[in-house]
Parts: C-alpha cells; sequence; structure tokens
C-alpha cells in the first residue's frame, strides 16, 4: 500500500513538472521574430531535464536601473526585455564586436500583447558613459561599455525603463540551427552574399552557416538594415517552428554550446515567473522599428531617428508598459 502511494506521488511530481514545461512552451513560442526567444526555450528545456542551469550565462548588467525589475513580475504588471545579438562568434571572430540587432519587447499579461520594436544599428546618439567617443552609432555602446552602456544608452534615447536583458552571439545562432537540422525560408529578394545565392520568392533549407549569410546581408538590401531584420525574423521564425518538436536539442553538450555564447539577468525563477503570469501575451504580437534617415558625419554613415519618431516609438513602449 505504501510501495503504490510512493508511486503514485512520483506521477504526481512528474505531472506537475511537465505542466510546468509546457507552460514555460507557451510564452516563448509566442516571440516570432525574436533574435534569441530560442534561447530562452533551450534553458527553460534544459533545467527541467537536464539539471543544466542558467549559472554559466546568467550575468548582471550594471545598468540604472529605473526601477524594480522584481517588483514588476510580483506584481505580474507589463515587463521589458532589451534583446542583443552580437556579431562575435560569426565566421570566426573573436573580438566582442558590436550589437549588430537590437530590439526591445515588452510583454503584457493585462492586454494580452507582446510588443516588439527593432532599432537601427546605425542609429546616432551620445553614450552617457562615453561621452569623448559621441556622438556614435548605438551599436558601438556594447563595444565601449559592454551590456550596461547599452541598457544605459537605449533607456536615455527612448525614456523607458529596461528590467531585463539576453544576449547571444552568432555562432549560437548557428549551432543552433545546425542542431535542429537547418531551417527553410522562402528569400524576399534576389542576392548573393559570401558563397550563397538567393532568388526571390524560393523556398531553401539552410544550415547554420547558410543561415547566416542569408540574415547577415545589408549592403545590398535596398532597405539596408531594416530589410536585414526582416530577414533575420525569418530565420528565428523558421528556428522557433523546427525547434519546437525537435528532440535533438535535448542533450548536455548543445544546451552547454548555448549557454557559452548567450548572456542574461533572467534567473530561472524570473523566466519561470514569465511563463506562468505571462504567458497571455501570445495572443498578439505588434512588431515596429524606429526608421531613421541617412545622415554623414566625419566620414561615418549614421541613421538618425527624428525626435518625432523617437516619440512615437517612446509613446508606443509606454502604452505597452501601461
Amino acid at each position: 500500500m505504501s510501495e503504490n502511494r510512493e508511486s503514485t506521488h512520483v506521477k504526481i511530481r512528474h505531472h506537475h513538472r511537465h505542466h510546468r514545461m509546457r507552460l514555460g512552451w507557451k510564452i516563448f513560442w509566442s516571440i516570432l521574430g525574436v533574435l534569441v526567444a530560442f534561447l530562452l526555450i533551450f534553458v527553460g528545456i534544459a533545467w527541467h531535464n537536464l539539471s543544466v542551469t542558467t549559472g554559466d550565462m546568467y550575468s548582471t548588467s550594471g545598468a540604472n536601473t529605473r526601477r524594480n525589475a522584481q517588483t514588476v513580475l510580483a506584481q505580474k504588471k507589463p515587463v521589458s526585455i532589451l534583446l542583443m545579438g552580437t556579431d562575435t562568434g560569426a565566421l570566426g571572430r573573436t573580438e566582442k564586436g558590436r550589437t549588430d540587432t537590437l530590439m526591445l519587447m515588452t510583454l503584457s499579461p493585462k492586454s494580452k500583447t507582446t510588443t516588439i520594436v527593432s532599432l537601427p544599428r546605425d542609429m546616432k546618439v551620445n553614450l552617457p558613459g562615453y561621452p569623448e567617443y559621441s556622438p556614435s552609432k548605438i551599436n558601438a555602446a556594447y563595444t565601449y561599455g559592454g551590456v550596461k552602456e547599452t541598457i544605459n544608452t537605449v533607456q536615455k534615447e527612448f525614456n523607458v525603463p529596461i528590467d531585463f536583458y539576453v544576449l547571444v552571439n552568432m555562432n549560437g545562432l548557428e549551432k543552433a540551427i545546425n542542431q535542429v537540422g537547418g531551417v527553410t525560408v522562402t528569400a524576399p529578394l534576389s542576392f548573393s552574399f559570401e558563397g550563397s545565392t538567393f532568388k526571390k520568392g524560393q523556398t531553401y533549407h539552410l544550415n547554420g552557416a547558410q543561415a547566416l549569410r542569408f540574415a547577415r546581408m545589408r549592403h545590398e538590401d535596398p532597405n539596408g538594415d531594416y530589410g536585414r531584420q526582416q530577414r533575420q525574423r525569418l530565420i528565428i521564425a523558421a528556428l522557433l517552428k523546427k525547434s519546437a518538436s525537435y528532440k535533438a536539442v535535448l542533450n548536455r553538450s548543445f544546451l552547454k554550446s548555448i549557454s557559452d555564447s548567450s548572456q542574461t539577468d533572467l534567473s530561472m525563477r524570473d523566466m519561470l515567473r514569465l511563463a506562468r503570469s505571462y504567458a497571455g501575451a501570445r495572443d498578439h504580437v505588434v512588431q515596429d522599428h524606429a526608421e531613421g534617415h541617412n545622415d554623414d558625419e566625419g566620414g561615418t554613415s549614421f541613421q538618425v531617428v527624428s525626435h518625432d519618431e523617437q516619440q512615437r516609438i517612446t509613446n508606443l513602449l509606454e502604452k505597452s508598459l501601461d
């Protein structure tokens, strides 16, 4: 009799554990188009199944916080996350690099909405911690002052609080794509880049290296960095669809390689809170970007985002954060 009760208790714990895992999937599956959402999925799986924790990639930002993020989560208020993708690790690069991708995401459980705003990598800014290097491109904030300076700069430019951040390098993205056996995308334009050729309207199955070429090309795109952002979203959407049912991600060496390519100040407890209380945000996804215009200064090409455009983005984000 005691043995039966013990067996039943084990089954109940097993069911609860998998119930928590399914909750974790829901919130992350909803965030299509975000460069590093796949990272959170893998981390959630690892915590439940392989005892691989977030310790290796957890790192506080040191940025000037504008509110208590833990209080925001505890009260289930809309939360903001800065998503950063660097070119470190791509094509054999080992230098620190810059943030080739910057996206500010908000999750609102009340309005059941996820808002994703892309920021131009060449946006002209004054770096609050490095006035001697200003004006500079916003992606250089990471080069000079890492995550801390990037967060401080984005908060200063758009006057919104950033509660958390996630950083991933392109090497980690390539490994993830190879692990799931490649991704399938349809090219939105015709172009050739670093030995790969794509034709508009044609569908391709790409390995990790090919996917990076598809996502990284910028100068030949008539929409420049904005066009590249679109192709990055296509790659991540394809990766999420593939990895959602792909059991090969559940191996220790792969998850370790992802954690080595990533950094975040989201603890596992924070991620579980997001999964449990913010799952409704998957119901509606709003995507936007800050639009700039070309400006050359001292031989450097910038994207200047006007005051009106910055205010438009600020208003959008403030509304999403209530």
